[in-house]
């Protein structure tokens, strides 16, 4: 069997969602595989070199995984015309300079979100990408989790009749780093850093709608800045600058009203840290990261309002929710967007979720931070390529 290799640049990997969902478990899973194949038969195998700041932690993770290239001097990495394919997992600030210069060198481009903290940068990587006519993509990776796999299906399969809405929940309690260690790093919570909840989740949410439900034509949006001091790395007292909740209602085309609470500071009672619920005229799901429960018209009951007895419904019983069975092996979300990815580098298959889409998620952060600040809805136009 023939095996071509890919060279790719990874950016940023020494992070926490660099290292294990873009390096463990989809790139070092490619290779382990043999590669991604294509339709003639060739295997195509991922050659990653490791950039970052840190040499320290750059040579650790290297070492610990059987990598052979690692480098600080990016600058050299970009003139290697042995590595066509650049990924950027850093800082969200700064992904718009290096995206920049990778497209400059000619790079085919594989990023996370938010792209940038600006429309108007998020659209200008995008026409500089075109201009360059390099190949560029977004990492969307909700869109294949389990359980949205299976909203999917029930929705081209008709099961929901009309959908009327979409509620989310998402979040959990994230420690202030006092007395315990806090789970996100702490520019998550400086605006200057580009921290905020808004700008982070809001830019998954209407990748979500638009696929799934309808695209997000308007939005109203509430943030709150609840836990106002945190601790950082060095347990540091500091003040956190950037929002850590965010409430927002979307309308969406159809007429299907969405509405997700995001949040950083929720203690966590409901199936999973993100939960979707989708109400139509024939029947209703709810949809963690993995499993979906479904109850359709006539499994429906029929409560009557009466608080002076304890609830004879129990609205949970099986007999009125279904669960949605594992038909297939679920893949890991991350990887299955890789493989999209590199086969669309490889000239098979196209790849629409690209800069122009990750340009979609910051119009709708920047959006939302502007209605929580005039305190009204913001209608959003649709992005001109």
């Amino acid at each position: 069997m023939k095996t071509k290799r890919i060279g790719v640049i990874m950016n940023g990997v020494t992070g926490r969602m660099g290292t294990n969902q873009h390096l463990l478990r989809s790139i070092l899973e490619i290779r382990r595989e043999g590669g991604v194949t294509l339709k003639n038969g060739t295997r195509l195998l991922p050659d990653p070199i490791l950039i970052g700041r840190s040499a320290d932690k750059l040579e650790a993770l290297a070492r610990a995984h059987g990598i052979e290239r690692w480098t600080t001097d990016l600058g050299k990495a970009l003139r290697n015309p042995a590595d066509a394919l650049f990924f950027d997992a850093a800082s969200t600030q700064l992904r718009p300079k290096i995206l920049k210069r990778a497209i400059a060198a000619g790079k085919h481009v594989y990023c996370e979100k938010p792209v940038a903290t600006t429309l108007a940068e998020a659209l200008d990587l995008y026409r500089a990408a075109r201009k360059a006519r390099v190949k560029h993509g977004v990492v969307q990776d909700k869109l294949w989790l389990p359980g949205l796999l299976k909203l999917k299906m029930l929705r081209d399969t008709g099961f929901f009749g009309r959908i009327l809405s979409v509620r989310g929940e998402f979040g959990y309690w994230v420690f202030e780093g006092d007395w315990q260690a806090a789970q996100r790093p702490s520019w998550n919570y400086k605006k200057n850093e580009g921290g905020g909840i808004i700008l982070d989740m809001l830019c998954h949410w209407r990748y979500v709608l638009d696929n799934l439900f309808g695209e997000v034509k308007s939005v109203s949006c509430l943030g709150a800045t609840h836990i106002p001091y945190r601790w950082d790395e060095t347990g540091a007292r500091y003040r956190a600058t950037a929002d850590d909740a965010a409430y927002a209602s979307f309308q969406l085309a159809g007429g299907v009203i969405a509405h997700f609470n995001s949040s950083w500071c929720v203690r966590v009672r409901r199936d999973d840290l993100l939960t979707l619920q989708v109400d139509g005229t024939h029947g209703s799901a709810v949809a963690g990261l993995r499993r979906c429960y479904t109850q359709s018209r006539v499994n429906t009951p029929k409560p009557v309002w009466n608080p002076d007895i304890p609830q004879p419904i129990d609205f949970l019983a099986p007999e009125s929710w279904q669960e949605v069975p594992d038909n297939a092996v679920p893949e890991n979300a991350f990887k299955a967007q890789w493989e999209l990815f590199l086969r669309h580098v490889a000239g098979e298959g196209g790849f629409r979720w690209n800069l122009l889409e990750g340009a979609k998620g910051v119009q709708l952060a920047e959006a939302g931070l502007k209605s929580w600040k005039a305190r009204r809805w913001i209608d959003l136009p649709r992005l001109k390529p």
